[in-house]
């Protein structure tokens, strides 16, 4: 690859293939690929800025792009911050700015640590506050922002069938529904109604449907915001599931979650009053894919 970086450092491209509205400070940009439990990211040092504030959305959209990009579902930029270790600017793959990413707070953790950015224990800061975390070889545990804006038992109409849908904040907005066949759930076609669903507008919601395992723990299957399909995982939908579900008096901590791609999250937190919850903490793998260098052409159209 370093072979051919000065080919395509050199060569640009047509400008009827270009996004002209992105400059960048140098290419090529080296990058890496993570995944949280099959949620995967692209994630790149920023500390000393390549991409113009008002073009990162546009930039991570196309480098997320399946097939003509690097392909995730979502694009962390690490920057500098007095207040922390770090701080993120993360955009899902449809290039909106998101508060928070449960897997994804957990693949930048190891990436700091990886890289010297901060140690084993750290501190960092995104759109929903500051976020702990600690790092043992390749398992990640992240502590929560306190989660709010509970609501149980919405009767929402979609579809023209009624379906009870339990709302909950864990850094970003979710909906749980428990369902009695996940396999068989239309997880896209129900999911992206509810996603979009006026009740929950402008902001909408991420779409998670749960079971209860035999174990006593949960499998569940998410609709995302932003990346605007199922995934195989979602982390704050791993916890907003497993809160609800110990709210509904089904669970208790720690709850092991098991996402689509069939990956085992463990949620754990301390239950107060009937609606109050403390140390919410995700536990899981963040595995290191691959590093890069992306080059002017994943602008192309």
């Amino acid at each position: 690859m370093n072979d051919m970086a000065p080919a395509c450092n050199n060569k640009p491209l047509a400008a009827s293939d270009t996004i002209n509205a992105i400059s960048c400070a140098h290419w090529p940009i080296p990058f890496w690929k993570m995944s949280g439990a099959g949620n995967d990211f692209v994630i790149i040092d920023h500390r000393r800025p390549l991409i113009a504030p008002e073009q990162m959305a546009e930039f991570a959209r196309l480098v997320c792009r399946r097939k003509f990009g690097v392909g995730a579902d979502g694009f962390f930029f690490i920057e500098e911050c007095t207040e922390a270790d770090f701080q993120w600017r993360f955009f899902n793959a449809d290039g909106s700015e998101a508060e928070m990413c449960g897997n994804g707070a957990r693949c930048v953790a190891r990436f700091a640590y990886m890289h010297g950015i901060a140690a084993a224990r750290m501190r960092f800061a995104t759109l929903a506050g500051i976020i702990e975390a600690s790092v043992e070889d390749t398992l990640v545990t992240i502590h929560l922002t306190p989660p709010h804006s509970l609501a149980l038992n919405q009767q929402v109409q979609a579809g023209g069938q009624e379906y009870t849908v339990h709302l909950l904040n864990t850094g970003v907005p979710h909906a749980v529904l428990f369902v009695q066949d996940l396999a068989h759930t239309d997880v896209r076609g129900l999911g992206f109604t509810l996603r979009h669903h006026p009740n929950f507008a402008p902001a909408g919601v991420n779409v998670n449907f749960a079971s209860l395992t035999a174990d006593d723990g949960l499998r569940i299957r998410t609709y995302e915001r932003g990346v605007e399909d199922e995934t195989f995982a979602c982390g704050t939908g791993a916890v907003a599931s497993a809160l609800v579900a110990a709210l509904l008096g089904e669970v208790a901590a720690p709850v092991m979650v098991t996402t689509s791609g069939g990956v085992q999250l463990c949620v754990l937190f301390t239950q107060g009053g009937k609606e109050e919850f403390s140390s919410v903490q995700l536990k899981g793998p963040a595995h290191c894919i691959y590093s890069g260098e992306l080059t002017p052409e994943v602008l192309a159209n």
